[in-house]
């Protein structure tokens, strides 16, 4: 059985279609991933799922529970970070666990052994009030009461933006523990690095589910020649690559341009820029990454 299901799911805001027709099947122990930008559907699907939305069509079922019948059963077995910090910033770290603790009707001290691994690195603070946490140690501690009542089912929407790249990677690697554990997962996040690390991705584009797949089957669906390019002047660089016959698609992408172009026009383009007077030109053939995989199907 899977442990999250959605079918032919959407939901408006008024004029506005945040979901359309999602279909997703997660099975039981997977950390899965959902990459979008800002106002792609991340948020309103993650609210779905966590039952504090109901979708104008479609079903979802989560470990076989409905999620508008069975909505007081679901709350007991999922565990959800929202995007922005919502404990109480004027509880210690020790009374926002308690607090959400009996919520559950358990205790800090019978599920303790859930969340030992995280609980440790922010014991030190237990005393100290939520609001005065680090990004990093507020995140953990979000994680933790999440966790606190052993749910089944783990929601984190964007769970590390804002946070620094050591509290990232640790915070990633408390996840894939828990991922051993068979905890399903299910995490949105703008960094592509973090993505490698799911099981599986879906990209999404205002509310549409645009390709699912594992990281690697993503980056092999790319199927097209791939080139790095730099030169002086790097900011005209970008328009002249584009207006070149042929180039599918070109974007800046760090320190360099990344385009699309047949591998027979490559010296074509290199004499071509070189007579326009660009200087230093680099240029060559790279592997696409989940941002270059991304980058393609949105612009398609």
């Amino acid at each position: 059985m899977n442990a999250i299901e959605t079918h032919h799911l959407s939901h408006c805001y008024g004029a506005v279609q945040a979901l359309r027709d999602v279909t997703l099947s997660i099975p039981q122990g997977e950390l899965f991933g959902v990459i979008g930008a800002d106002g792609a559907g991340k948020s309103t699907l993650f609210r779905i799922l966590t039952t504090l939305l109901i979708p104008d069509e479609g079903r979802v079922t989560l470990n076989g529970l409905d999620a508008v019948r069975d909505y007081r059963a679901i709350r007991r077995i999922v565990g959800y970070m929202p995007g922005r910090f919502s404990l109480y910033g004027d509880l210690t770290v020790e009374e926002n666990l308690q607090f959400f603790a009996s919520v559950f009707g358990t205790s800090l001290s019978q599920n303790r052994r859930l969340i030992e691994d995280i609980y440790v690195q922010i014991e030190p603070f237990r005393r100290r009030r939520a609001a005065q946490l680090s990004g990093g140690m507020k995140q953990k501690l979000a994680l933790c009461c999440a966790l606190i009542h052993a749910p089944s089912v783990l929601i984190l929407d964007e769970p590390t933006t804002g946070v620094d790249p050591v509290s990232r990677r640790e915070f990633w690697q408390i996840l894939q523990r828990l991922r051993q554990q068979g905890i399903t997962i299910v995490a949105s996040t703008p960094y592509m690095d973090e993505a490698r690390r799911c099981d599986r991705i879906a990209f999404l584009r205002e509310g549409v589910i645009l390709y699912t797949d594992t990281p690697q089957g993503i980056v092999d669906h790319f199927g097209e020649p791939l080139y790095a390019i730099t030169a002086d002047p790097m900011h005209a660089l970008l328009d002249a690559v584009r207006c070149f016959p042929g180039v599918l698609r070109c974007y800046a992408f760090g320190e360099s341009h990344h385009f699309t172009l047949a591998a027979d026009r490559i010296d074509a383009l290199r004499t071509h820029l070189e007579a326009q007077g660009y200087h230093h030109l680099q240029l060559q053939p790279i592997q696409p990454t989940i941002e270059d995989c991304y980058l393609k199907l949105s612009q398609s």
